[in-house]
């Protein structure tokens, strides 16, 4: 994706047992210039799942967050297939699950899992709850609300900012489920998507969104959250499992200090441009501008990794120059 040009969007072409053991206790600054982002390793498109024998022979526990046995998943290579697994250890349908959390029960959005998952990191899924429809007026240009999806076509969100438009509307709280906006469904919609479309609603103007909120047990419910302000460590051991949407999961070492330092600075630049996060993606663009050398290097290094992807041009300069900021020590 050499700079000033846009890439074509690509054709995509689209186990192990799991069973339940013994219980033993997861600014909206979009715009249409923001050009088109998807994530790296959380959706499913790409090559097809690799064999089987081909997948890491890795086990997970997992539970349900509301509360419910442990399960054991296994075979999986992306988060679709994750979810599958889950899905068919707790006997519910891979729809009904919303997002996961690694190591806490609680709608945590610094826990949340994105394309990596530590060795020893226990899995809670979060499950659709209670719909609402809520009202609301676009008393100004930004809404207050950051975007994120689960990778499998469930956006939600993961933050709202204090004193913000959605942050007066008291019964919408992180974590909820973005079902539909003025009565347009829009499941299956990239978290980039919903934010460029609430970004469009005219100012001034009354909107509807249909909700769904996680379900949660008793001893779980309190004061609403608003999503924390920094990303939390992927993971709590040495390696993680790398998720990935072309070709098979691998087990890799976790993030130096300067790929942590890299990864938050571009998923910030990701919440300031297009009002959505995505560790993995930027997990990705990290990764993929590592060893180059100039900002054309890096965007053609971009286009070769994401081909379907089209940013404009001064993202692609800013997130150069957060990946040099990192390299050289500066914050």
């Amino acid at each position: 994706m050499p700079l000033g040009l846009r890439v074509k969007k690509k054709n995509k072409s689209k186990e192990a047992s799991s069973k339940l053991v013994e219980s033993d206790e997861i600014d909206n600054r979009a715009s249409g210039s923001a050009g088109k982002v998807t994530s790296s390793a959380n959706g499913a498109a790409g090559l097809p799942p690799p064999p089987v024998s081909l997948r890491p022979k890795l086990v997970f526990h997992t539970q349900l967050a509301h509360g419910s046995p442990t399960g054991r998943i296994e075979g999986f290579t992306n988060v679709k297939e994750l979810y599958s697994k889950i899905a068919e250890a707790f006997l519910i349908t891979p729809e009904e699950i919303l997002f996961c959390t690694l190591n806490t029960h609680k709608i945590d959005m610094d826990k949340l899992l994105g394309g990596q998952i530590g060795l020893e990191d226990f899995i809670f899924a979060h499950v659709k709850g209670t719909k609402k429809e809520v009202e609301i007026l676009k008393s100004e240009d930004a809404l207050g609300l950051t975007i994120t999806d689960n990778g499998a076509g469930i956006a939600f969100i993961k933050r709202i900012k204090d004193d913000s438009t959605i942050d007066k509307v008291k019964v919408i709280n992180v974590g909820d489920h973005i079902e539909a906006i003025n009565g347009k469904n829009i499941v299956g919609s990239r978290h980039y998507e919903v934010a460029k479309m609430l970004k469009e609603l005219e100012k001034g103007q009354t909107f509807t969104l249909k909700l769904i909120e996680p379900l949660k047990a008793f001893e779980m419910i309190e004061p609403r959250a608003r999503g924390g302000k920094t990303e939390g460590k992927i993971s709590t051991g040495r390696e993680t499992l790398r998720l990935r949407s072309k070709g098979p999961a691998t087990v890799e070492e976790l993030p130096s200090a300067f790929e942590e330092k890299a990864i938050k600075k571009v998923d910030d630049l990701l919440e300031s441009y297009m009002g959505i996060r995505d560790v993995e993606l930027a997990a990705t663009m990290v990764e993929a501008g590592r060893d180059k050398k100039n900002p054309d290097e890096f965007a053609v290094a971009l286009d070769e990794t994401l081909g379907d992807f089209s940013f404009p041009d001064e993202f692609v300069f800013d997130v150069w120059g957060a990946i040099g900021d990192a390299k050289q020590g500066r914050v």
